[in-house]
């Protein structure tokens, strides 16, 4: 496989959105591991443990809550938010090693992130950020689908958007996306792939025909950044062909609309592709948002559809073939490298340590 399919564990993760987590036990895996989260009566706050009983390996997101205690369901060892058992039936006494392993969290712009690697590493303040979805200012759609797929393989797909052109024609691709180059800047020390590309003629596209009202030409811009392993965020712009931002930076004239993606290995070959879609324009149109939802969750699905066909392809082919790569794919590639990069520093041990 060219690209990387180990996992830099060292890294926050988005493990859900934060309208998901409730009162309600909420099963996840992310690399590889299987997590239980849930939120505290008391003050809300979210919970993730391992999903799995000491005992037998019976799923706590199968069980239930008995205030903020999971009740294993299958022989009722009680699991306090520390992952602490506190209770097994039949004895008083409670093995030391009755305890599940407990991940730090921190919520952050409508997403719930987890650090599966070693916590006493997990600094909040290297959460990366993406305020656009729960601003006042921006109005947000958001959903999740799994992918039958290699975490590396969504990576690619989405920093090279030529694909558009040819697979979502007919929805937010145009020829002009896959005919015009790309700029691409990379900070290999940060982590972070910028990819540009900016249109000063081209087709207004259903999307946003539909969703902001322009007719004929447009400007679009499309000016990636993904912060490696997990966020990516898109920055589009569209406006009347030929309006520029003011000299001050502004954009009075034109829409713009912030494209959010967490990806998320859940194991090897699965991923979570959890998508957003925030607009600072028709903000209070519920026809609009579900307009968007519907169109993107489409659009989502076909990228679901050609990366399952392309795992499945690439699992079959030979050991040692040959891959090409053009222009185009700048910015997937040195993801690739940054991604590398993380897992190989993950593996080393820490600082005296041997």
């Amino acid at each position: 496989m060219p690209h990387t399919r180990a996992f830099a564990r060292n890294q926050w993760y988005v493990v859900a959105y934060t309208y998901e987590i409730g009162r309600e036990l909420v099963g996840r895996t992310v690399l590889g591991e299987p997590l239980v989260l849930y939120r505290t009566e008391e003050d809300g706050a979210a919970v993730a443990l391992s999903d799995r009983c000491v005992h037998r390996r019976f799923p706590l997101s199968e069980s239930r809550l008995d205030g903020d205690r999971i009740v294993c369901g299958y022989h009722g060892f009680t699991y306090d938010t520390t992952g602490t058992c506190v209770y097994v039936p039949g004895q008083k006494r409670i093995p030391r090693s009755a305890r599940v392993a407990s991940y730090p969290v921190v919520e952050r712009d409508l997403f719930v992130w987890v650090w599966i690697g070693d916590p006493a590493l997990a600094d909040p303040g290297s959460v990366p950020r993406a305020p656009h979805m729960d601003s006042p200012g921006w109005t947000t759609v958001s959903g999740m689908e799994p992918i039958d797929a290699d975490y590396g393989l969504l990576v690619d797909n989405l920093l090279d958007l030529s694909h558009e052109t040819y697979l979502h024609g007919g929805y937010i691709g145009t020829p002009e996306v896959a005919e015009t180059p790309i700029t691409t800047e990379v900070d290999e020390e940060a982590g972070i792939v910028r990819v540009s590309r900016r249109m000063a003629d081209a087709e207004c596209p259903p999307f946003y025909a539909r969703s902001t009202g322009i007719e004929g030409r447009v400007t679009r811009w499309q000016d990636i950044e993904y912060h490696a392993p997990c966020l990516y965020l898109l920055h589009s712009r569209i406006a009347p062909a030929g309006v520029l931002p003011e000299a001050d930076g502004s954009d009075p004239n034109a829409f713009h609309t912030e494209i959010t993606y967490a990806i998320t290995p859940s194991g090897a070959g699965k991923v979570y592709d959890f998508w957003a879609v925030s607009r600072d324009f028709a903000r209070a149109d519920d026809d609009v948002s579900t307009f968007m939802r519907d169109l993107n969750h489409t659009v989502v699905m076909q990228d679901v559809d050609a990366l399952t066909i392309l795992q499945r392809t690439l699992a079959s082919e030979p050991t040692g073939y040959q891959e090409l790569s053009i222009n185009i794919d700048a910015g997937g590639l040195a993801a690739r490298r940054i991604l590398a990069r993380l897992v190989e520093e993950g593996d080393k041990p820490a600082e005296g340590v041997r």
